[in-house]
């Protein structure tokens, strides 16, 4: 098969809350990261956000799906970004803050899920999810 097609195929196989949640709320949250660039913090936030998510596209390239490979890149990356909303939250715009709060609470959440799969892919659970 072709590999958009996989990755499609694989995609709506999850369960439909996996799906929305991903799509539907994960990737357009920490995607929007971009537009407070101009923020105090806003760089590194954006940098946080996005590339724990953009490392994720060559692991489902290569494994053709989705799979708990993908947590691994969160924990590095959202554990810190976490950290830093929580202790030492840069100032800004009302729009910031108020996007600051989303991003903490959607990060928060997907590390709830990701630790755990990162230690079911520790413990050998390492196959795409069919």
């Amino acid at each position: 098969m072709h590999l958009v097609s996989d990755l499609w195929q694989n995609y709506r196989a999850l369960p439909l809350w996996v799906q929305i949640w991903v799509f539907g709320v994960l990737v357009p949250v920490n995607a929007a990261s971009i537009f407070f660039i101009g923020q105090p913090g806003g760089p590194w936030i954006a940098f946080l956000a996005i590339t724990a998510m953009l490392i994720n596209v060559p692991v489902m390239i290569v494994e053709r799906g989705f799979s708990k490979t993908m947590a691994l890149s969160h924990l590095p990356l959202w554990t810190p970004l976490v950290i830093w909303l929580i202790v030492a939250r840069p100032e800004g715009s009302a729009t910031y803050q108020s996007y600051l709060w989303v991003l903490l609470v959607v990060d928060v959440i997907s590390l709830g899920f990701d630790y755990p799969d990162a230690w079911r892919w520790w413990k050998g659970e390492r196959g795409v999810t069919k």
